[in-house]
């Protein structure tokens, strides 16, 4: 098994959102925001190579919607899925599995592209994994998610036939585990790897950054606030009992951290590049 890290650009979105009830005065200290209140995140994806399986964990945001969507996400940076996957020698015809954490459009966006008008799965030669609960909760959006369950990022990886759900107790394959959460959205997967040695967990929206440790640091846009502090106080004492190493989708500068116990409570231990452990 190989893995790789794989950046997409960035994009902004509001501070106070994504820090809930977190003065600015604190979350800004290592998530500094724009003239207009905006913070920049990454779109770091993860690639296992395994055999014969090549598994793309999300997707990022993708192209295919109008400049006046983007004008609200500043998206940025030169890196793309395609050059990143090109550096390791691939291509998206090679992706033989998506594993999509959730479905908001920032993890989907990029499963889906536009073909002279006609929506198609953009890795033609994969199966797409979702689970049953949170594909039901997507396609019926509540409001409060709405604007984040795009139907044109949805709907059209089901009509393509390779949509398939991941049974919640069963692993993905030998090394690939699927956890849950339930505070963020509901039942969203988070796969976690044994590799060299090591765990590592893809935290999606779980951990978004390194800023976000501390448990009250809670975005705004979870539908279950309390639940994702209680989620991630078991999380948290997990990754330091056994020393897991956490993957980060959205921090903009850190790929990867361990925890510690602190007098504080549970706080960063270090971060480091993903190329350290692979």
């Amino acid at each position: 098994m190989k893995l790789y890290s794989l950046e997409t650009g960035f994009f902004k979105l509001d501070g106070g959102a994504m820090f809930g009830v977190v003065p600015k005065s604190i979350w800004q200290r290592t998530n500094p925001a724009d003239a207009n209140n905006l913070c920049t995140w990454g779109n770091r994806l993860l690639l296992i190579e395994d055999g014969k399986r090549l598994t793309l964990i999300d997707t990022s945001l993708g192209d295919k919607q109008d400049e006046k969507f983007f004008g609200h996400y500043y998206r940025h940076g030169e890196a793309t899925l395609d050059s990143s996957l090109a550096k390791y020698g691939f291509h998206r015809n090679d992706i033989t599995d998506v594993i999509l954490t959730h479905l908001h459009f920032d993890h989907c966006g990029g499963a889906i592209v536009r073909n002279r008008e006609k929506l198609v799965p953009a890795f033609p030669n994969a199966t797409y994994w979702s689970n049953e609960k949170h594909w039901h909760w997507a396609v019926n959006p509540n409001p409060r998610e709405k604007a984040s369950f795009l139907k044109e990022n949805i709907l059209p990886i089901q009509e393509s036939g390779q949509l398939k759900f991941i049974v919640e107790g069963e692993k993905f394959s030998d090394l690939i585990d699927i956890r849950y959460a339930n505070g963020h959205t509901e039942s969203m997967m988070l796969p976690q790897i044994e590799y060299k040695g090591k765990t590592i967990l893809y935290a999606a929206d779980l951990l978004p950054s390194v800023g976000h440790i501390p448990l009250p640091y809670v975005m705004s846009y979870d539908v279950r606030p309390l639940v994702t502090m209680e989620e991630r106080k078991s999380y948290w004492t997990e990754f330091v009992e056994k020393e897991y190493v956490i993957f980060f989708e959205h921090d903009p500068v850190n790929e990867c951290c361990t925890l510690q116990q602190t007098e504080k409570g549970i706080r960063l231990k270090e971060t480091f590049r993903f190329s350290d452990i692979a």
